[in-house]
């Protein structure tokens, strides 16, 4: 198999045609030598005027060794079949049913991994079956109407079901966990492309009916899921886990708890924390999501390629003159800004967006560093510091998102006019969003602006919309655990993004396969 980097194609000329062209020439050979190629990595480079693809290919053609002992280019390698995940099953007799709390990423994926080597785990979900959750949510949305247990946070799936769906990763991975991750979103339905675009999405409509077939397949081996069912208590004995309650009232015997929470199950950590599972806060950010028209994106960044390219995205940063840092985050284009609430009496928002990005809009969160020295010391002072400003959202939308333009989020007033139709998942009301904030982010959010409007033209327009709060970019709260994902309580397994350990759907994925390894390695089923 030969590897070949970098191969440039205008993007005006982009097609698998012009692409086995390219590579036919840089190998010296004829169409007919070549057996496969295989799209490794496709992106997007659009640095210059002119906009370019670059892809990265494997190729098998015959004659493979004398092509490559006369062919000189740098970007042509021999390249070696990648390794498969092999996991080797420990000795140790298990003693319970290892079971898994939260079935996001983290949870879904330990899961999956635990079930297709036998181990038929039980994963307990204090939300609803998908099917049940989407009829909730959409009713939120039309309604207003809470239901705390099944909502845009809490349900099969975690948070990431309503969401952009990026699938893409910046930790090193040297073993492509990521890739097989991928590779099962693949064989559970979704599209093929994930494998190879830089920045690989799903999209919630797609993403929906993934997580129901890697459901069923768990399932079909053996694994078992209870929905409604709650993590509400611990029974720990000499330092290890026994039993779990669920529901303040059922018990379960439970030697092997594999927690999955997310970040958003502030009850839960408090359970945690009064049964001296030993946790730390950590930094995190808040701030507001933007709105802006996606043409108007598009047009910055692409030029006049702007019609023929998917909708554009961006990545911003920023460090402001008091050396505080503001970044963009969770980015959807073609998306929708969305109510992503789930306790009564506060209010937070998210971005979402389907496997088209075809909504007239992008948005995008950007958003404030906040540590220690802004929320305080103790361990959930964070999730206290975000709750706070929920609160005050909730308060100033009167239960409806508070949205206002960029030029009356500077003036600090509140002009009144008609809202447009903006592509919002949820009821907005015209506010002073400045309110919800410590001055310092309201400054820091400014400053920033201005300068992301140096960036992509048009980005701080006065009639850029703001809308509060985006206060879940990720946990508060990092539970401590050991170099084989142990709690300091035996027996429980600390995992994904609410546990402090993950960022995002594929790095919690991954983050459930560690943690799900690990407990393969060590007992037999």
């Amino acid at each position: 198999m030969i590897k070949i980097r970098q191969i440039k194609i205008a993007v005006l000329e982009d097609s698998e045609e012009r692409l086995k062209k390219k590579i036919t020439k840089i190998l010296q050979v004829q169409e007919q030598n070549i057996k496969e190629i295989k799209i490794v990595k496709k992106s997007l480079d659009a640095r210059l005027k002119q906009i370019f693809y670059i892809y990265e290919v494997n190729v098998w053609v015959a004659n493979e060794e004398l092509i490559l002992k006369k062919n000189k280019n740098p970007n042509v390698l021999l390249a070696s079949e990648p390794q498969k995940l092999i996991l080797t099953k420990g000795v140790k007799p298990l003693t319970s049913k290892i079971i898994i709390v939260g079935s996001g990423p983290a949870g879904l994926f330990a899961a999956y991994f635990l079930a297709m080597h036998g181990y038929k785990p039980l994963i307990i979900e204090r939300g609803k079956v998908l099917e049940e959750r989407i009829k909730d949510v959409e009713l939120f949305w039309q309604t207003n109407i809470l239901n705390e247990e099944s909502n845009v946070v809490f349900g099969e799936g975690g948070a990431g079901t309503f969401s952009d769906g990026k699938l893409n990763t910046l930790i090193k991975d040297p073993r492509s966990i990521g890739v097989r991750i991928l590779e099962i979103f693949v064989e559970n339905g979704a599209p093929k492309e994930i494998l190879y675009m830089q920045k690989p999405h799903i999209g919630t409509n797609l993403l929906r009916q993934v997580i129901k077939n890697i459901r069923i397949k768990i399932m079909e081996t053996g694994g078992e899921f209870r929905f409604e069912t709650k993590l509400t208590d611990l029974v720990i004995k000499d330092n290890k886990l026994e039993k779990i309650i669920i529901n303040n009232q059922k018990e379960i015997k439970c030697q092997h708890l594999i927690l999955a929470i997310g970040h958003s199950a502030r009850d839960t950590f408090g359970m945690l924390l009064n049964k001296k599972v030993k946790m730390e806060s950590k930094p995190f950010a808040v701030g507001v999501r933007v709105m802006h028209p996606q043409a108007m994106i598009n047009e910055s960044l692409y030029h006049e390629y702007a019609k023929v390219l998917p909708p554009a995205s961006y990545k911003l940063t920023y460090t402001t003159s008091k050396k505080r840092g503001v970044y963009s985050f969770c980015m959807c284009p073609g998306g929708y800004v969305v109510n992503s609430s789930n306790e009564k009496g506060e209010l937070v928002i998210n971005g979402m967006s389907n496997f088209e990005r075809n909504s007239s809009s992008s948005n995008s969160a950007i958003v404030v560093s906040v540590t220690k020295r802004d929320f305080g010391e103790d361990v959930l002072d964070g999730l206290k510091f975000q709750k706070m400003l929920e609160e005050k959202a909730y308060q100033l939308g009167h239960g409806l998102i508070p949205i206002q333009t960029l030029k009356d989020f500077k003036n600090n007033e509140v002009t009144q006019k008609d809202l447009p139709n903006l592509d919002v998942k949820g009821d907005l009301l015209l506010a002073n969003v400045r309110e919800i904030f410590p001055q310092f982010i309201n400054e820091a959010l400014i400053e920033a602006m201005a300068n992301f409007g140096q960036k992509i033209k048009g980005f701080d327009n006065d009639e850029t919309w703001i809308l509060g709060v985006e206060s879940r970019t990720s946990s508060p709260v990092k539970i401590i655990r050991n170099e084989n994902y142990e709690a300091n309580i035996k027996g429980i397994y600390p995992c994904g993004e609410g546990s402090g350990y993950a960022g995002g759907i594929i790095t919690s994925a991954i983050d459930g396969f560690k943690v799900a390894e690990q407990l393969i390695k060590e007992y037999k089923n």
